[in-house]
Parts: structure tokens; sequence; C-alpha cells
């Protein structure tokens, strides 16, 4: 009775509370001058596919861990790793969070690449779920036509999501997971994927700069990045931390750090110093009361984000030889 009473309460405050931010903040691709020397960062990989015209290399002025995985939180998970297909227990929030996040990528992925089958409307889209954990996520997204690679560093989860996953036939083709860290995958897989999914997932790793120096080593030229997680204000310690795992216990005590949280600013500046563009970013929330998840205005608390990776433009060379080759009499251009 006490939790339902608070739950109320605290609903009712964030209800009323008056935020300035829009629903859907569509994002300018420009990149700000302002940002520029605070984003440099990163990974071998990105500096190596950093080269610039002049045949110089970016340089890095942040250090960096080179690994997104915190051991403290692979601790936390693996001790979880058998409960994430109870509806009831600590993860209902996920499973209740598909009725936003799965729309979100299924439409955004179609904007970008249009139907691609009736009834299976990412059908010849390879997407990276990373930390996917028990496969709550992967799952829907195969059952929408993708091919999808959960991956997870906790073993114990890819068992849980594999066993899932084969109770039904519509899965074994197209969804498969494997137990390895997104740097381990993305020494395999150079721009393999068309979207990478990184749902509550980033509040959790050790180095974001890795993170999405690797997610754009992985990704196609245009491809998606999808996140969400929790923003990094004091609304969403006293509702992610405080309400959440404390006082309602939705998630289990310990699950967040709030040092670990990022504003949708800050995020947006990592990810546009590692050639992304954020094409959205939508305020969530969740409602004890229902057990619901909704759009809103604000994202001071939760939110789902969308950037796409910059494709290559011409190489200067590439375009001072056909330049020359048209202005040489008789000789004509060829494209292959």
């Amino acid at each position: 009775m006490y939790a339902n009473k608070l739950a109320r309460l605290a609903f009712g405050l964030l209800a009323e509370s008056t935020f300035k931010w829009p629903l859907t903040r569509s994002v300018s691709s420009r990149v700000k001058a302002e940002r520029s020397l605070c984003s440099w960062t990163v990974c071998l990989h990105h500096r190596q596919n950093n080269q610039l015209s002049n045949g110089l290399t970016r340089l890095n002025v942040r250090a960096v861990s080179q690994t997104t995985v915190d051991p403290a939180e692979v601790r936390k998970f693996q001790a979880m790793a058998s409960k994430w297909w109870d509806l009831q227990g600590e993860f209902a929030v996920l499973h209740c969070m598909n009725d936003l996040r799965v729309p979100f990528i299924r439409d955004n992925l179609l904007n970008v690449h249009g139907v691609q089958q009736l009834g299976k409307p990412l059908a010849g889209l390879r997407i990276l779920d990373v930390g996917c954990g028990g496969g709550v996520l992967s799952e829907p997204l195969g059952r929408l036509g993708a091919d999808v690679l959960g991956i997870d560093p906790v073993e114990d989860s890819v068992r849980t999501a594999e066993l899932h996953s084969s109770y039904d036939p519509d899965l074994r083709e197209r969804v498969r997971y494997q137990a390895c860290t997104l740097e381990e995958l993305a020494e395999e897989e150079v721009e393999g994927f068309h979207a990478v999914v990184a749902s509550e997932v980033v509040e959790h790793l050790a180095d974001l700069d890795a993170f999405a120096s690797c997610c754009q080593q992985v990704l196609k030229p245009g491809g998606s990045l999808f996140i969400t997680t929790l923003n990094k204000t004091n609304l969403s310690y006293v509702f992610g931390i405080v309400a959440a795992e404390q006082l309602l216990r939705i998630v289990p005590s310990g699950t967040h750090d709030w040092e670990k949280f990022i504003s949708p600013e800050d995020l947006e500046r990592l990810l546009e110093s590692f050639d992304f563009y954020v094409e959205a970013i939508r305020g969530m929330i969740y409602n004890p009361l229902t057990g619901a998840w909704s759009w809103q205005q604000s994202t001071a608390i939760n939110y789902a984000l969308h950037a796409i990776k910059r494709k290559e433009e011409p190489q200067p060379d590439r375009v001072w030889a056909e330049s020359e080759n048209l202005d040489e009499p008789g000789r004509a251009t060829t494209y292959s």
C-alpha cells in the first residue's frame, strides 16, 4: 500500500512538472565549433580509419581504457542471468519497454531503408544487439525479419537467450547469440551491420569512447545506432535510483550508478566525434502504476536516441584524377 501511494505521488509530481524539451527533437548534423576540441577520442581502429587527406592522423587527447566491460557490472548481471524471461521479475521493466523501443527502431530503419518485405519489414537488414542479455530485444527484432546477432559478455545470459529462442522456429535462422565483448566482435565484423542497438546498456559500460569507436567500426556507412539510457540529472537520480531501486524496488538495488549516466548533449557530442550525426532524441517515462512506458516531452530521466554513421565523402585525389581525365582531349572517363 505504501509503495502504491508513493508511486502515485512520484508520478503525479513528474507529470505536473513543466519541461521545455519537445516531444521529438530533430538534431542538426552540423558539428558545432565549440565541441571540436573536447570531442577527439578513442580507439586504435577509429584512429586507423581517421586519416586526413594530407596523410596526417587525428590525435586523441582523452585517455581510454580500450574496453567497454566493467567487471563489477558483469558480476551483477551474472547473478541475474537466469531471470531474463521472468515477466514479473527484475527485468519486467525491459519487457514493457519493448512497446516503445521496438517501434522506434523499426520506424527509423524503415525511414532509412524502406520496406523490404511485407510482414517482415526489416528483412535483409543485419542488426547487432549489444548487451543483449537474455534476448528480450533481439527476439522481437528477429520476428520483424532482421538478421540479429546478440552479444553479451555474460555467458550464462547468452545461454539463456539461446535456449529461449530455440522454442520459436521462426527465430532459429534469424537470431543468433555470441558470448563476447563489442571490441572483440569489432575485430571480426568491419562494416558488417546496418544497425547497432544498445538499449539500457551505455550506463553500465566502462568506457563510452571505446563503445562509440567500435560501433563506428562495425556499422556500414549510413548505418544506424540506437541507444536508450538515462539522463544525468537530479530527477534521474530521484526516480531512476532512489524511487526505482530503493523505494518501489522496480529494479534490484545497485543496478545503476548515477555517475555513469550521460546527458543527451554529452552523448551527441561524443557520437559526433566518431563520424555520427544524431537524427532524433525522444524522452521516455515509465509509469509504475500501469507498468507501461510512454513518450514524453522531457528527456530529464530516460531518453531514446537515433544516430547515423556518416557516409564517406569522395577522396580529393580521386576527384582530381577524374577532372584531369576530363581535361585531356580524346580521353573519356570510365566508371565501374
